[in-house]
Formats: structure tokens, C-alpha cells, sequence
């Protein structure tokens, strides 16, 4: 097998790499961050130094015009503001203070020495001055500071000033410089980083589609070819020693096995058709093939088997055919002699079954019309229990009724008696109450009424009960004289009924002999019928024998 870098140990490679540059390019994120920020500090402190040198410069430029503007004018004003600075602003002294906190070199230090001991020099020509101006020889005092002395003093300051300003301004520009250059070395490397992790980028890309997708399509490919059964599909990758070589030589191993197994199969499946039983299934299987080499090996030796006991069979069957048609055709000859005697009794006892069964037809006529007259009978019957009951029925309700008129008399005598004392109120109320006692008038009127016809409907009531108790006892000895009529009816139809269960019993006994002989005759006959078929299908199957026989002699079998 061709040895080869693994896909897995290239791509860990160039991942690495990638890695290392992205770090990379952090560091020189935070270091930029840091470089900026010095830039900014140092921009900055070059802001501060030079503001504070003018703020130091500028002090000591006021308090010369605050002086000279004293001298020449004499203005109050001016000499308050001489003063403050000096003694309250103090921004030559405040300064000095911030330039050292922030940091100056010794050479600019020195400077300013200089400076502040010229300036000093200055001060008793400036109290002199102001002196002359508050004595009133302002023409002294202009001499004390615009004299040559004092003028010379100015000038030497002022040189000072410019080379300190550019001394500042040279040594701050000159950090600035070193810091952006450097800030702009970050940026270069920065961008390198990041080419360098593009191209890593692309390249791990390129790799991945070279050396994994194509061959992983590939193997795709040819693994849908063999689910497909194509077998003998182009495959040209090859194998080596990487991941996807060893996954391609597994393909190509597992196409020689399958190869091999089917070929095996198919010679097999070939040599059992043309009757070769006489088989070894060669080529250990493996894995899940195993079974398929152990259920041929199976069936193999079931058809083996099955065969020689087939043949064995065969040999059998056809000796016991030729026996079996010779008995067959005995068996059909007295067939045919049982089915003639039989057929001669069945004809006789027809003769009889015709004879009975007209007796009882005649016996069912009369238990016919024996069960009608019963059950007009009881339809009777049922009708006098239904009007007795009815009878009944009317009594209670008379009951009933005369407990509703005791009802409407009790209301009557009540209605009086309401009368009575709406009477008595209205003779008590007197003339108020004349309408009232002609209510009550009506009132009696009416209860006098409701007395009388409850009375006549209490006569004409107890008139009706008594009519319906007589047809009660009527009722009840009609009832009586019918049940006994119903039950002499019932006992005739029990009679006639034994009688025609007799006849039917005796006609359905001769049918079911009359049947059995038809059945024996049928099933003679049959015999007869079966013993001829019989002793053809023996021949036919004494033949068929010797055809099974020569069948099976084709195949070739295992020795036992």
C-alpha cells in the first residue's frame, strides 16, 4: 500500500498554523491598543508641556507690561495686576511645577534656571520703578524699565524662551515620531497576519476539497453503486496510508468479498437447477454472511433428504397402486349388487309413507280447528275479565264522585253560613251596607242552589251504583260459566292434539326411514361409482408413480 500523509495530520497542520497567526494577530491587536495609547499620552503631554512653557513665559511677559503700563501711565490697575500675579495667579511658579511633574530633560531644567534668575534680576529694577511712579517721577520709572539694562534682560529671556520652546517642541515631536512609526510597524505586521491567515484559510479549504470532498464523493458514489448490486462500477481512486486510502482499500476489499460470495452463490443456485444435489458450499463467509453459507449448507441437505425419501415413496406407491386397483374393482362389482336390493326396499316403504301421511293430514285438520275454537274461547274470556274489570273500574269512580259532592255540599253549607254574617255585617253597617246585603242575598241564592243539585247528584249517583254492582254479579257469573267451558275446550284440543302428534310422529318416522333408504341407496350407489373411480385413479396413479420415479432418478444425490 502507497504510503501518504493523513488527511487528519494535514489538516491539524494547517489548523496549527491558522492558530498561531490568529494569536498572532491578537498580540499585535493589544500591542497596537498599548502603542496607541502612548501615542495618545504622548500627544498629550506634548499639549501640556507646551501649554504650561507659555503659561510660564506668559507670567513673566505680564508682569513686564503690567510694570511698563504702571510706568507710563501711572494707572492704579496696573500695578493691582502686577501684584496679583505675583503674589495670588503665580503662573510662572505653577508653570515650573506642572513642567517638572510631567517631565523635562536637565538641559531644559537649566533653561529654565536661567530664565527665572533673569527674571529675578528684573524685580528690584521693577520695585524701583513702581516706587517712581507712586513718588511721581514717572520719567524715572520708565527709565528703570525701559532702560538698557532691563531691556537687555528681556532680550536674553526671550532668547531663552524660543530655544526652551523649541528644545520642548523638538524632543515631544521627536516621541511622537518613534511611537507612530512604531504604531505603524503594528499595522504591517497586523496585515500580514491576516494575509497569512487567508491564505491558510484558502489553502485548508483547496486541501479539503481536494483531499477529502472529491475522494469522500467518490467513495459516495461507489458505496450507491453497490447498494444499487453494481458490483463492477469504475472505482480509480486507489489506497494508501491516509484515512480516506484506508477507507477506499475497504471498499475495494468489500467489492472482492462480495464478488466471491456471489459467484459462490450463483454456481451453487446453477448446479441445484440442473439437479446436482450432490453439493459442498466451499469459501468460509463472514460476518453476516455467515448465516447465508449455513442455511445453503441447510438446504442442501433438506433437499437431499427430501428427495431420496420421495424416491423411496415412489417405489412404494407405485407397488401398492397395482393392489389397490384389483381390490378396487372387487369392491365396485358388489357395490353394484347391494345398490339394486336396496332400491326394491326403498319403493316399498314409500307405498307406506304416502298411506300415513294422509292420516295425518286428516289428525292436523282436526287439531286445527280444535285450537281455533279454543282460542275464541279464551278471546272470550279476556273480554269478561276486561269488562269486569272495567265494571270495577266504574264503581270506584262512583266512589270517588261522592266524595266530591260530600265536598260540594260542605262548600254549600259554608257559602250559608258566609251569607249569614254578610247579612248580619250590613244590618250592622245600615245604610253603608244595603249593596253588601244584596251580595249576600245572591250569595244564599246560589249556596241554596249548589245544596239542592248536590242532593239530586247524590241520588242519581247512588242510583248508578247500584245498576253497576248488579252488572258486576252478572259479570262475574258470566265469567264463570266460560272459564268452565274453557276448560272442557282445553282438555278436547290436548286430546286431538296427542292424536295428531302421533300421526306426525309416525309420518315423520317413515320419512326419515324413506330418507335413510334413499341415502343408503345414494350412498351404494356411490360406492359403486367411487370403486370404478377408484380402480382408474389406481391405474392412473400406478402410472403416475413410475413418472415420479424416473423424476426423481434425475437428480444426483448424496451416497448414504
Amino acid at each position: 500500500m502507497k504510503r501518504a500523509m493523513k488527511q487528519s495530520t494535514l489538516i491539524l497542520i494547517l489548523n496549527g498554523i491558522s492558530i498561531l497567526a490568529l494569536l498572532f494577530l491578537v498580540v499585535s491587536l493589544f500591542s497596537y491598543s498599548g502603542v496607541s495609547k502612548q501615542l495618545n499620552d504622548a500627544s498629550e503631554e506634548r499639549f501640556e508641556l507646551t501649554y504650561n512653557a507659555n503659561r510660564f513665559m506668559d507670567g513673566s511677559a505680564y508682569l513686564t507690561n503690567e510694570v511698563r503700563a504702571f510706568a507710563a501711565t501711572g494707572g492704579q490697575e496696573h500695578y493691582d495686576n502686577y501684584w496679583r500675579e505675583v503674589n495670588e495667579l503665580k503662573n510662572r511658579d505653577k508653570g515650573v511645577a506642572a513642567l517638572q511633574e510631567i517631565g523635562i530633560t536637565e538641559q531644559e531644567q537649566e533653561m529654565i534656571d536661567r530664565m527665572s534668575s533673569l527674571s529675578n534680576e528684573l524685580v528690584p529694577l521693577e520695585d524701583e520703578a513702581m516706587k517712581e511712579v507712586q513718588a511721581g517721577e514717572r520719567e524715572k520709572a520708565i527709565e528703570y524699565v525701559y532702560g538698557t539694562e532691563y531691556s537687555a534682560s528681556i532680550a536674553k529671556i526671550n532668547e531663552l524662551k524660543e530655544a526652551f520652546l523649541s528644545a520642548l517642541d523638538t524632543r515631544s515631536l521627536e516621541q511622537l515620531q518613534a511611537l507612530e512609526k512604531r504604531e505603524d510597524y503594528i499595522e504591517m505586521t497586523m496585515i500580514c497576519a491576516l494575509v497569512m491567515v487567508g491564505i491558510i484559510t484558502v489553502l485548508n479549504m483547496a486541501v479539503t476539497r481536494i483531499q477529502i470532498m472529491r475522494p469522500v464523493l467518490a467513495v459516495k458514489n461507489q458505496i450507491g453503486e453497490i447498494s444499487r448490486g453494481n458490483l463492477s462500477a469504475k472505482f480509480s481512486l486507489e489506497s494508501n496510508t491516509s484515512e480516506i486510502g484506508m477507507l477506499v482499500e475497504s471498499i475495494h476489499e468489500t467489492r472482492r468479498e462480495l464478488k466471491k460470495y456471489i459467484q459462490d452463490i450463483d454456481y451453487t443456485l446453477a448446479q441445484m437447477a440442473q439437479g446436482n444435489m450432490n453439493l459442498t458450499v466451499g469459501n468460509d463467509y463472514l460476518g453476516e454472511f455467515a448465516p447465508i453459507q449455513a442455511a445453503m449448507g441447510q438446504i442442501l441437505d433438506a433437499l437431499n433428504t427430501a428427495l431420496s425419501r420421495i424416491h423411496v415413496t415412489a417405489q412404494q406407491v407405485s407397488e401398492e397402486s397395482v393392489q389397490m386397483a384389483t381390490d378396487a374393482q372387487t369392491l365396485s362389482s358388489g357395490s353394484v349388487e347391494q345398490a339394486a336390493a336396496v332400491q326394491e326396499l326403498s319403493a316399498s316403504i314409500q307405498d307406506i309413507s304416502r298411506q300415513v301421511d294422509r292420516t295425518s293430514e286428516d289428525a292436523g285438520d282436526a287439531r286445527t280447528a280444535s285450537e281455533e275454537a279454543a282460542m275464541q274461547l279464551e278471546i272470550c274470556d279476556r273480554k269478561m275479565e276486561a269488562l269486569t274489570a272495567a265494571m270495577e273500574d266504574i264503581s270506584k269512580s262512583s266512589q270517588q264522585i261522592g266524595g266530591i259532592i260530600k265536598t260540594m255540599e260542605d262548600i254549600a253549607f259554608q257559602t250559608k253560613i258566609l251569607s249569614l254574617n254578610a247579612s248580619v255585617e250590613a244590618a250592622r253597617a245600615g245604610e253603608a251596607g244595603r249593596s253588601f246585603s244584596v251580595v249576600a242575598d245572591e250569595v244564599q241564592t246560589l249556596a241554596n242552589k249548589s245544596s239542592a243539585s248536590a242532593h239530586n247528584i247524590t241520588q242519581l249517583i247512588e242510583n248508578s251504583m247500584q245498576l253497576v254492582a248488579y252488572g258486576a254479579s252478572l259479570s262475574s257469573d258470566t265469567t264463570e260459566a266460560l272459564a268452565a267451558v274453557i276448560s272442557s275446550a282445553r282438555k278436547s284440543t290436548e286430546i286431538v292434539e296427542r292424536i295428531a302428534g302421533s300421526a306426525v310422529e309416525q309420518s315423520q318416522s317413515l320419512k326419515q326411514l324413506t330418507l335413510g333408504m334413499e341415502q343408503i341407496s345414494e350412498v351404494v350407489q356411490t360406492n359403486a361409482a367411487t370403486a370404478e373411480k377408484s380402480a382408474a385413479s389406481a391405474r392412473e396413479l400406478s402410472g403416475q408413480a413410475e413418472e415420479l420415479k424416473v423424476a426423481v432418478q434425475r437428480f444426483r444425490l448424496r451416497e448414504r
